[in-house]
């Protein structure tokens, strides 16, 4: 691949010299006397490896172009060399807490100028070559981490032979309540992770209990609803993301207070919780149980309208109503295609 240069400078001479060293060095250069030459460059011309700059130009500060440079997406990343004819400590301090990768004497001998560029663009390239190494390790390591989630959920989902795929409908709901609700990205997707573990606790539940057609006695029921406990003493092992507490532990507070674990009552209750507890009470009524099939969708839509306030956050609340209001067809459901 050749090497592609620019060299921004007022100075005629020094652009000859540069054009002179760079062509007989098999260098492709581009050479503009002034920065507004260099940012009229059109967008879509070849990235050049690397852009020498003058300090002090008549249209410009040199390190003023150098912050516009980080701004612009043509040039954000590539390496920047200054020109400089004088020794001004202090100029070439700002210069490389700018960003500037290096300072070049002038008047430049040939070697010396070819050495520093080549020692620049081989070290940018291999700063780029371990980002991108960087990037895919973490991408697999964070494809790995949800597959290990998502196995863990499927396997507590499991244990319920009547609420296969329980977690991950309400990790799809809770998610996009939280893109309606205006999380970020990385907010949807930190979401979907705790709603895909807020049932981990019933790993410590007898499945006999789960799995009961009948009706629970006080005992039973007091079993049940130790699993939000349970939960975040799993999840609060794991310390690189301590969030997944939040969706295990509170998902099954209610808004008015009469919840469990701990009672919190409206917003002393986690954001997140509360959107899980929406999705969560959303997916009860719309999944097949030993006793019943999934509710109506009007019956379902009344229930979240009803309990708007009381048991849900009627924000949150509100956004599952108009979630079901646009599913016409009902496929929000288990055995729909979410």
């Amino acid at each position: 691949m050749k090497t592609r240069i620019i060299v921004v400078d007022d100075d005629a001479m020094s652009l000859r010299i540069a054009r002179r060293v760079f062509d007989r060095a098999g260098i492709e250069g581009e050479y503009c006397t002034s920065g507004g030459e260099l940012f009229a460059r059109p967008d879509g011309a070849d990235p050049p490896d690397l852009i020498l700059l003058d300090v002090h130009m008549p249209d410009a500060n040199g390190i003023d172009l150098l912050k516009r440079l980080r701004t612009d997406a043509r040039f954000r990343n590539v390496p920047v060399a200054f020109l400089t004819g004088d020794e001004d400590v202090r100029t070439e301090s700002e210069g490389l807490q700018a960003g500037a990768s290096d300072f070049i004497r002038k008047p430049f001998a040939a070697e010396v100028l070819l050495k520093r560029v080549g020692n620049i663009i081989e070290l940018n390239r291999l700063h780029v070559d371990m980002a991108r190494e960087i990037r895919a390790k973490t991408e697999k390591l964070s494809r790995a981490w949800l597959q290990i989630v998502q196995a863990l959920a499927a396997s507590v989902d499991a244990k319920d032979k009547y609420t296969h795929g329980h977690s991950a409908r309400v990790a799809v709901y809770a998610r996009e309540i939280a893109r309606r609700a205006g999380f970020s990205d990385a907010g949807q997707e930190r979401v979907y992770m705790m709603g895909l573990l807020h049932d981990v606790g019933k790993i410590g539940v007898q499945d006999a209990i789960i799995n009961k057609n009948g009706r629970l006695t006080d005992e039973e029921y007091a079993q049940i609803k130790t699993h939000p406990a349970v939960g975040s003493d799993i999840l609060k092992n794991i310390t690189d993301f301590p969030e997944l507490v939040i969706g295990a532990r509170w998902h099954h507070e209610r808004y008015d207070g009469r919840g469990y674990p701990d009672g919190l009552a409206g917003e002393d209750i986690p954001e997140v919780a509360r959107i899980i507890a929406v999705a969560d009470t959303y997916d009860a009524m719309t999944s097949n149980r030993s006793y019943r099939q999934a509710l109506p969708q009007a019956h379902v839509r009344a229930e979240i309208e009803r309990c708007a306030g009381s048991q849900l956050d009627p924000r949150f609340a509100a956004i599952m109503l108009k979630m079901i209001d646009e599913d016409g067809d009902y496929r929000m459901r288990e055995d729909g295609t979410c």
